[in-house]
């Protein structure tokens, strides 16, 4: 599930955290690094669980609208397509979501006011609209209905995210990509099919890199903050946001300990991490030093890359 970008950033903010703290044990560091890992997978299933929660809020307003003494013609008659929806009442029965959210006590019904408001925008949508006035009836239309339900609801809902927030920290720069990795594996469902969950790692060696990658830049770290002052020109260490002194850390720490990627992936993976959590500039910065430091340990053989397309300057 996690892929190399998530898991740079998880070791950063790992990273980012024990040099603020003076703290150093390596141990704790790679038991917060995997616990940060492991929850992204929580929150994949979370947030697959949503649907049926606004299901059963759909369902609870057509019970109360059913049992009114004097019911509109509406109330009397709704329109079951939402409820009825195959692909929802498919999660509402997978067994492996369920009993994940409940031994993990990830529940939705500890969260009407925010479930009823996901209801209530989806209800006025136009997507909705079309969906429940549709006279296509298929397992398709259900599917192209529920994604579109988290493509649209769910990125830019303000209150999920404060309430995601206040349940995880770790949750906070988790959303959009775990959207993305439902989204992916619901669109190739079909009537017939299983809905197959993921694994916590995307490839079977990417714990290895993820615990590898802290482990080194922790064991390093004075030593590389000291390698790279020494190309900085007028100066000071000291200066520099901290944020870009981790990134560079953790660049030259790829660079030097995985000989299967390439310095130019190294790079530009450290230089759009910046774009998102340093300042506005620092990804000049950033790619400037990482590419004479690297660049440097490489004429002195520190830096090696081995297999076809591997070899090569950071120029």
């Amino acid at each position: 599930m996690i892929n190399r970008r998530l898991i740079r950033v998880k070791v950063f903010k790992t990273l980012f955290g024990r040099v603020g703290s003076d703290s150093f044990s390596i141990t704790g560091a790679e038991g917060e690094l995997l616990n940060s890992c492991e929850k992204s997978l929580e929150l994949y299933y979370f947030i697959l669980s949503l649907p049926v929660a606004v299901m059963k809020t759909a369902q609870a307003k057509i019970e109360i609208g059913l049992k009114k003494f004097h019911p509109t013609e509406e109330e009397m008659n709704p329109n079951m397509r939402f409820v009825e929806n195959r692909v929802i009442n498919m999660l509402d029965e997978n067994r492996e979501l369920s009993e994940f959210c409940e031994k993990r006590s990830l529940f939705w019904n500890a969260h009407q006011a925010l479930v009823k408001k996901i209801f209530s925008s989806m209800i006025s949508s136009d997507y909705y609209i079309e969906y429940m006035n549709s006279q296509e009836s298929s397992f398709a239309a259900d599917l192209a209905f529920v994604i579109r339900f988290f493509e649209e609801e769910l990125e830019d809902c303000d209150d999920l995210h404060a309430t995601l927030e206040d349940l995880s920290l770790l949750w906070t720069d988790d959303l959009e990509y775990v959207i993305n990795v439902i989204t992916k594996r619901l669109s190739v469902l079909n009537e017939r099919s299983k809905l197959r969950h993921p694994s916590l790692f995307l490839k079977d060696d990417d714990r290895e890199y993820a615990v590898r990658l802290l482990e080194k830049s922790m064991l390093n770290y004075t030593k590389y903050v000291e390698l790279m002052s020494g190309y900085l020109k007028n100066w000071d260490i000291e200066r520099l946001a901290a944020t870009d002194t981790v990134l560079i850390v953790l660049g030259i720490t790829e660079a030097a300990e995985f000989h299967d990627i390439p310095v130019k992936v190294t790079i530009n993976e450290y230089v759009e991490l910046s774009k998102f959590f340093s300042t506005p500039n620092s990804y000049v910065f950033v790619n400037g030093i990482l590419d004479k430091v690297i660049s440097g340990l490489m004429s002195e053989g520190k830096v090696e890359k081995r297999g076809r397309g591997l070899v090569g300057s950071a120029e």
